[in-house]
């Protein structure tokens, strides 16, 4: 005979398990609703899906944990354009965190987040891109005092692609001359560490987060946060080998008057050239290493001026020049 179902029991409570008997074994049950967190731990439990959880800036604090002694600033910034001779950035933003000599983080002890209108209509692949139109900044400025009072005792100021960021940065106030920069693009070996990209996104996004890209405050906690990942649990963290990087002298060479039947070899070596209108000298350079500089020099005088006495000009880099125009 088919089951018979009480058609006049009283109705369940919203969340109440429910439980249906049937004659024979089988018993139906409604389980709880699961709370968000508890749904991504059994997707993570699962090898068929990948959780990303939306990441969320850490909170500030009025009073940061003693044996933190160094002030680190994270800087991004968005512009009309990749030329800083002649593009104005319109958003800047910046997170202050401080850090001990061994690369720890410790608390975040500042944010800045400012737009600014320029002087030119915002082209729209950079709307697109960002996010920020002619209307968001129309009458904006940003406040100046309250960037430098984070800029002016950091020990450390870290752009993700420094080369982008720094030049913008020093045309757009001298706060930012005369701070030690570091990239957390070049200055981290996230292929070692197992991560498919340098874009933040790709290092966001592989670290188990998503964030609002694109928009200045944003990159800066997502930076900070990956730059974090392991602090404490694996070491060192990413953040420990970009203070180490940044600690080290680098050394430009200018390969001057190079033949030039021997211009493929150097770009094969990885020189670049400079047409010399930003103040370098107009040769091929390449950036190594001061340890290299010895087997480079010798490279140069045998391969490509062939004669030993060749003396090109060297210049000495640290954090202070790194990154500059």
């Amino acid at each position: 005979m088919t089951s018979q179902l009480d058609m006049f029991a009283s109705p369940p409570e919203p969340g109440d398990d429910v439980g249906v008997k049937l004659r024979g074994p089988l018993k139906l049950r409604r389980r709880r609703p699961l709370d968000d967190e508890s749904m991504a731990r059994l997707l993570e439990e699962s090898d068929s899906y990948r959780v990303l959880r939306k990441l969320v800036g850490r909170q500030i604090v009025d009073i940061p944990r003693p044996g933190f002694p160094r002030i680190g600033v994270i800087v991004d910034t968005e512009t009309t354009g990749l030329d800083h001779s002649k593009d104005e950035i319109i958003e800047i933003g910046a997170v202050a965190f401080t850090f001990d000599d061994g690369g720890h983080i410790g608390d975040v002890t500042g944010v800045y987040g400012g737009l600014q209108q320029p002087t030119v209509p915002i082209p729209p692949e950079i709307t697109r891109l960002t996010g920020i139109t002619d209307e968001m900044v129309a009458g904006q400025m940003i406040d100046v005092g309250s960037l430098r009072a984070l800029l002016d005792p950091a020990d450390l100021v870290i752009a993700h692609n420094a080369g982008f960021d720094r030049p913008f940065c020093e045309a757009f106030s001298n706060m930012f001359s005369g701070k030690a920069w570091a990239c957390s693009v070049k200055e981290v070996d996230w292929a070692t560490r197992g991560f498919e990209g340098t874009k933040l996104g790709y290092l966001i996004g592989q670290s188990g987060y998503f964030h609002d890209g694109h928009r200045a405050v944003d990159d800066c906690f997502a930076l900070l946060e990956v730059l974090a990942g392991g602090d404490g649990v694996t070491e060192p963290s990413a953040f420990a080998e970009l203070l180490k990087t940044s600690q080290r002298s680098r050394v430009r060479i200018f390969a001057e008057h190079s033949p030039f039947d021997m211009k493929d070899h150097l770009k094969a070596r990885g020189y670049r050239w400079s047409d010399g209108s930003d103040g370098r000298p107009k040769s091929w350079w390449i950036e190594i290493d001061e340890e290299q500089l010895a087997a480079e020099l010798a490279f140069l005088r045998s391969e490509i001026y062939r004669w030993k006495e060749a003396d090109p000009p060297v210049k000495r880099l640290t954090a202070f020049d790194r990154y500059r125009v």
